[in-house]
């Protein structure tokens, strides 16, 4: 029994020793290799996929959120390198690993790819650079921006951050020919006043943010399409189109939390989590949050807001993605109507008569909306060449308003002669809700024939629009009757049917409702019982586009030839469903031809044109009372002629784009400024814009970014209803402008993670929307930023002014009552924290 049991000791023993030796040699045989992946631009990829190959041998990894990897090979060798990842072109070497125990190899860097992008934007980016260079919307494919003939602007999120830009409009002004024309969402793009109620987010048009400044801190970028884009977008403005593009889901864990205050008693926060859901990293999440309670520098202005937005994605396996996301946007506010000036007539206006904060308005006007979307997004690999995409959104949007405005009218007196000193005034009642449903879906399919490869989209959108039952206006206007009823206008012949009194010595009718006081303000809690009101019902309407399209990217060698048609089929609704209901259907085929030249490897040249078409109907929200049922307006029809270049410079690190170009547009819709009718609406005869366009973007050192732009644009009327305005110049835009923002990260060791920013924007002078008695003058601000982020933090600091020099301009006006100043020198501090 002891020989056995000394056997089995030996037995074992030397079976641990075996185990131990072989484990040893291959210990010693094993190589670690590290490297990182990177873009040209130096920003770490994520989750590229490396792959080892050495015979029949085939190890993989993939890198982290700094663009690392690590591998252990089990020997020296000849091996195989190939690097992938959604968005770069694939890339492989070969490379000898010779050492054992550890090797770094060199930095993989790897070139952007347009075929090779997402087909719908699923997954979210990691980037640090102040521009996108690829879109998914303006050719309803994943593309590089300098291969789409189209001036493309791009804004990202790394900007608005380092901007502080919590709206739109203050991303925005970084944008070449886009000039912010009132404190709306209202901008003029290349010389051409926006139409449309709506923006585009994620390539899907939304109604109601005309009004409404929803804040960025859910955006991956802004995208400003230039031009008519109808054959992609269905009807959208001639100038071009404003694209929201959401932040997406990342595969890697990434926590930010970040709070502001400042100048005009504002605070803001915002989160953005993100990361997967399961280990195998298939399903993915990221939460974005967003809440305002702001003051303003204008009298009785405040907002207060939040904004939740939750996305998913689910990319089971590399042949189907899936995302979902909602918008849920809550705002409480008034309805700024701008600055009024006293005393003004023609050739003699003092801008300065009223200070930038004076507002005509009451203490309990008010402005509450809310916002709901639901997104959709599907893409299908069928095959390797043919993919399906389906999109869809839905929107419900609710208004509750009551204001006192302005009647762009100043007060009459018993002879009807204007007194300069008092503004007539309208009190304003509105409930209303909007539901918009989007769908989009279309088949990509890329393939090559007789040396031609072709990049082919077709497609079918459905887009409507209904305005709902159950809302309604009360306006309360005009001159009071001695018998206690209202009229609309004062006629100074029947004088003695008004009831009169006493202003400033000068007797006058009394108006319904209290004329506003320019020279002696008071701003009080107003009676609306105090009114006559007249009540209408917002009747439903509804209309409704069916768009079918056809594109075909077609390259050879270095020319790449865009050619699309799209036919749409347009039907609107007045009274929609009710007994009197009254149909309007409209149709047009729209063409869209453009063609890229590569001169070498980093200069695109491209000509393009295009066609735009946008009906004119009866949802528009932004008068009063809509116009009557089956108004007919003529279709806003719109045509694009543009040559450009665009450009790479230092590896890819710079970017430079020139563009020229024409845009014709005819049957504009504008309001009449009819202070008798204020709901009057003109057709327009026809504008023509041209103008040139420069701008760059990009690292000059790796520690060094910034974005600069300057524009000319000539806009005249070409034909109008008042033939005495025909060559005159377009209202409300500048000829010239421009603009810069730059960031520089200090490197001396004793400043070691400090930062500077710099910023200036100029724009020409400008004439008002509706007259053209005076002109606004040209101005020229000043920014700057500091920031603070060691390097053994993950915590930023950050201080923005802006404004420095407190310099007093307006961005727009429309007429002597509606002016909109800029902001004055105002100070935001930032810290955010990264978990």
């Amino acid at each position: 029994m002891y020989h056995l049991y000394i056997s089995r000791i030996i037995l074992r023993t030397g079976f641990l020793f075996l185990i131990f030796s072989l484990f040893t040699t291959l210990a010693m045989a094993q190589v670690s290799v590290k490297g990182k992946v990177t873009d040209k631009q130096g920003n770490a990829i994520q989750k590229a996929t490396i792959r080892f190959k050495s015979g029949k041998d085939l190890l993989h990894t993939s890198s982290d959120t700094s663009g690392n990897f690590a591998i252990i090979l089990s020997k020296p060798g000849n091996y195989h390198i190939t690097l992938s990842a959604i968005g770069f072109s694939t890339i492989s070497e070969s490379q000898v690993i010779t050492e054992t125990g550890e090797q770094t190899l060199n930095t993989f860097v790897m070139p952007v790819s347009s075929e090779e992008l997402q087909t719908v934007e699923i997954v979210g980016t990691n980037g640090k650079k102040y521009y996108g260079n690829y879109s998914f919307s303006a050719t309803k494919t994943a593309s590089l921006n300098k291969d789409i003939p189209q001036a493309i602007a791009s804004i990202s999120k790394e900007l608005i951050a380092d901007r502080q830009a919590a709206v739109l409009a203050d991303a925005i002004k970084n944008v070449t020919s886009v000039s912010q024309s009132s404190f709306y969402n209202q901008f003029a793009i290349r010389g051409i006043n926006q139409n449309e109620e709506g923006v585009i987010i994620n390539g899907m048009r939304t109604r109601q943010y005309y009004f409404n400044q929803p804040l960025t801190s859910n955006l991956e970028r802004i995208e400003v399409i230039k031009g008519p884009a109808s054959a992609t977008f269905s009807s959208v403005d001639p100038g071009g189109s404003i694209n929201l593009v959401t932040k997406k889901p990342l595969a890697q864990d990434r926590k930010e939390i970040s709070l502001s205050g400042g100048s005009f008693s504002t605070v803001r926060g915002a989160l953005d989590f993100t990361g997967p859901l399961n280990a195998d990293k298939t399903l993915l999440y990221r939460l974005n949050l967003g809440y305002e309670d702001s003051k303003s520098f204008r009298d009785l202005q405040y907002r207060k807001g939040y904004i939740i937005a939750p996305s998913f994605s689910y990319i089971p396996n590399d042949r189907t993605s899936l995302n979902v996301e909602a918008i849920i946007n809550n705002s409480n506010s008034r309805l700024d109507r701008g600055q009024a000036i006293f005393g003004a007539v023609a050739g003699q206006t003092d801008l300065n008569s009223t200070p930038i904060s004076f507002n005509m308005g009451a203490s309990n006007d008010r402005f509450n909306s809310q916002d709901l979307m639901l997104m959709a997004n599907l893409a299908h690999k069928i095959t390797q060449h043919i993919s399906f995409n389906v999109a869809y959104m839905k929107q419900n949007w609710t208004e509750d308003l009551l204001e006192h405005r302005t009647n762009n009218a100043f007060a009459v007196d018993e002879n009807n002669q204007p007194i300069r000193t008092l503004a007539g005034m309208i009190a304003v009642q509105r409930q209303q809700k909007f539901s918009t449903d989007n769908l989009s879906t279309y088949l990509s399919i890329n393939t090559h024939t007789a040396g031609l490869e072709h990049k082919i989209v077709v497609g079918y959108d459905r887009i409507s629009t209904q305005k709902l039952r159950g809302g309604g206006t009360n306006t309360a206007q005009g001159y009071r009757l001695k018998d206690g009823t209202v009229v609309a206008r004062y006629d100074a012949t029947k004088k003695d049917l008004y009831q009169m009194t006493t202003v400033n010595g000068v007797s006058a009718p009394v108006p319904n409702v209290e004329h506003f006081n320019l020279s002696n303000p008071v701003y009080t809690l107003k009676n609306l019982n105090d009114y006559v009101f007249t009540k209408v019902e917002i009747l439903p309407a509804y209309y409704l586009v069916n768009g079918v399209y056809l594109q075909d990217q077609i390259k050879y060698d270095k020319v790449t030839l865009t050619l699309g048609v799209r036919q749409e089929w347009y039907e609107d609704y007045s009274n929609y469903k009710l007994v009197t209901e009254k149909k309007i259907y409209q149709h047009k085929l729209l063409p869209r031809i453009g063609i890229t030249y590569a001169v070498t490897g980093n200069i695109n040249i491209y000509g393009t044109y295009l066609q735009g078409y946008q009906p004119q109907g009866n949802t528009s929200s932004l008068v009063i009372v809509p116009p009557p049922a089956g108004t007919n307006f003529k279709p806003l029809e719109s045509n694009l002629k543009e040559i450009g270049a665009k450009s790479e410079w230092l590896g890819g690190n710079l970017m430079v784009n020139l563009s020229l170009f024409e845009i014709n547009q005819k049957n504009l819709l504008m309001n009449a400024n009819d202070p008798l009718d204020v709901n009057r609406l003109v057709e327009r005869g026809s504008q023509r814009s041209r103008g040139i366009e420069v701008e760059s973007s990009g690292f000059i050192r790796p520690n060094w970014q910034f974005n600069v732009g300057y524009s000319y644009v000539k806009a005249i009327v070409t034909n109008d209803f008042n033939p005495a305005v025909v060559g005159s110049r377009v209202q409300n835009t500048p000829e010239h402008s421009a603009s810069l923002w730059t960031r520089y990260n200090l490197e001396s060791k004793k400043l070691n993670g400090f930062g500077i920013g710099a910023g200036v924007q100029f724009s020409g002078n400008k004439l008002p929307l509706y007259i053209r008695d005076f002109l606004l003058p040209a101005y020229t601000i000043f920014d700057a930023a500091l920031y603070y982020a060691p390097s053994s933090s993950k915590v930023q600091l950050s201080m923005n002014i802006n404004n420095i020099l407190n310099k007093t301009y307006w961005v727009g006006a429309q007429n002597y009552l509606r002016l909109f100043p800029g902001t004055p020198r105002n100070v935001m501090f930032n810290v955010t924290y990264r978990i």
